[in-house]
């Protein structure tokens, strides 16, 4: 069992095999389907068409990294994928299930139980606890205090911040909110992280930690990671990664180039 759940996260799992040690197979049913996606800003001549016809498939359990440089549409998909925003055309499923339908309570249930975030600017309350930073989403959730807090503190003792957890967010590292983070990403007990440039605002050892946080979390607790970068060293971590430019998806040879221009 997951300490942070109040429940054992079996929902969903079982085609998560136990890993090797260097390796685990990628697996085979679809949590997220993506279906000819595009996403348009603007009209008539003022028009950007920042996705142009996406399709691919997102597997349980599985780490995925969508690569690309600025512009490219990367994020743009990632807003897509974790219903933050819809599509101009096309369709996402999630868990075979069209997500178009969804509005209001409903989408927002569905995002913030099934959904966890871990991003660069970190977006904690500066002078809240980091408790209270960490349990937002179960409170969201309407899930009651005793409850939050129990879960909220195991999930910070799991990401070893647990001595921070009445201190506030502002007296915290950089790898020390990251963590935290992902300590909020995690309480909801998701089937699904998406981490866009998470270690982007960190040096490079810390950034060590924060990725190999992430990846044990995948390996371990089967959940799916999505991870938006434009980092190779970080995406070459994945077990697939998806290469975007000018809003499609393009072979490995043709991104390099485009990544080392």
């Amino acid at each position: 069992m997951r300490p942070w759940a109040d429940a054992p996260a079996t929902v969903g799992r079982e085609a998560v095999s136990t890993p090797s040690a260097d390796t685990k197979a990628i697996m085979t049913t679809p949590i997220l389907q993506v279906r000819d996606l595009h996403k348009s800003y603007g009209r008539g001549p003022n028009r950007f068409d920042a996705l142009k016809g996406v399709s691919f498939d997102v597997f349980e359990g599985e780490s995925l990294a969508i690569v690309g440089k600025s512009g490219s549409g990367k994020s743009t998909l990632m807003h897509l994928l974790a219903l933050l925003d819809q599509p101009t055309r096309g369709s996402i499923l999630l868990g075979g299930q069209e997500t178009s339908t969804l509005r209001g309570a409903a989408l927002n249930r569905t995002r913030n139980k099934t959904f966890g975030f871990v991003f660069q600017q970190f977006f904690l309350t500066a002078n809240a606890s980091v408790l209270d930073n960490v349990v937002l989403p179960m409170k969201i959730a309407g899930v009651g205090r005793g409850e939050r807090n129990r879960r909220g503190r195991a999930a910070l003792a799991e990401l070893e911040l647990d001595a921070k957890a009445k201190s506030k967010a502002v007296s915290l590292s950089g790898g020390q909110k990251q963590r935290a983070v992902i300590a909020r990403a995690l309480v909801n007990n998701p089937r699904v992280i998406f981490a866009d440039e998470p270690t982007g605002n960190l040096d490079t050892a810390t950034g060590a930690v924060v990725e190999d946080i992430l990846f044990t979390l995948n390996r371990t607790q089967g959940i799916t990671l999505i991870v938006v970068t434009h980092d190779e060293d970080l995406a070459a971590r994945c077990d697939r990664r998806i290469y975007v430019r000018d809003g499609l998806i393009v072979n490995r040879v043709e991104d390099d180039e485009e990544l080392a221009a």
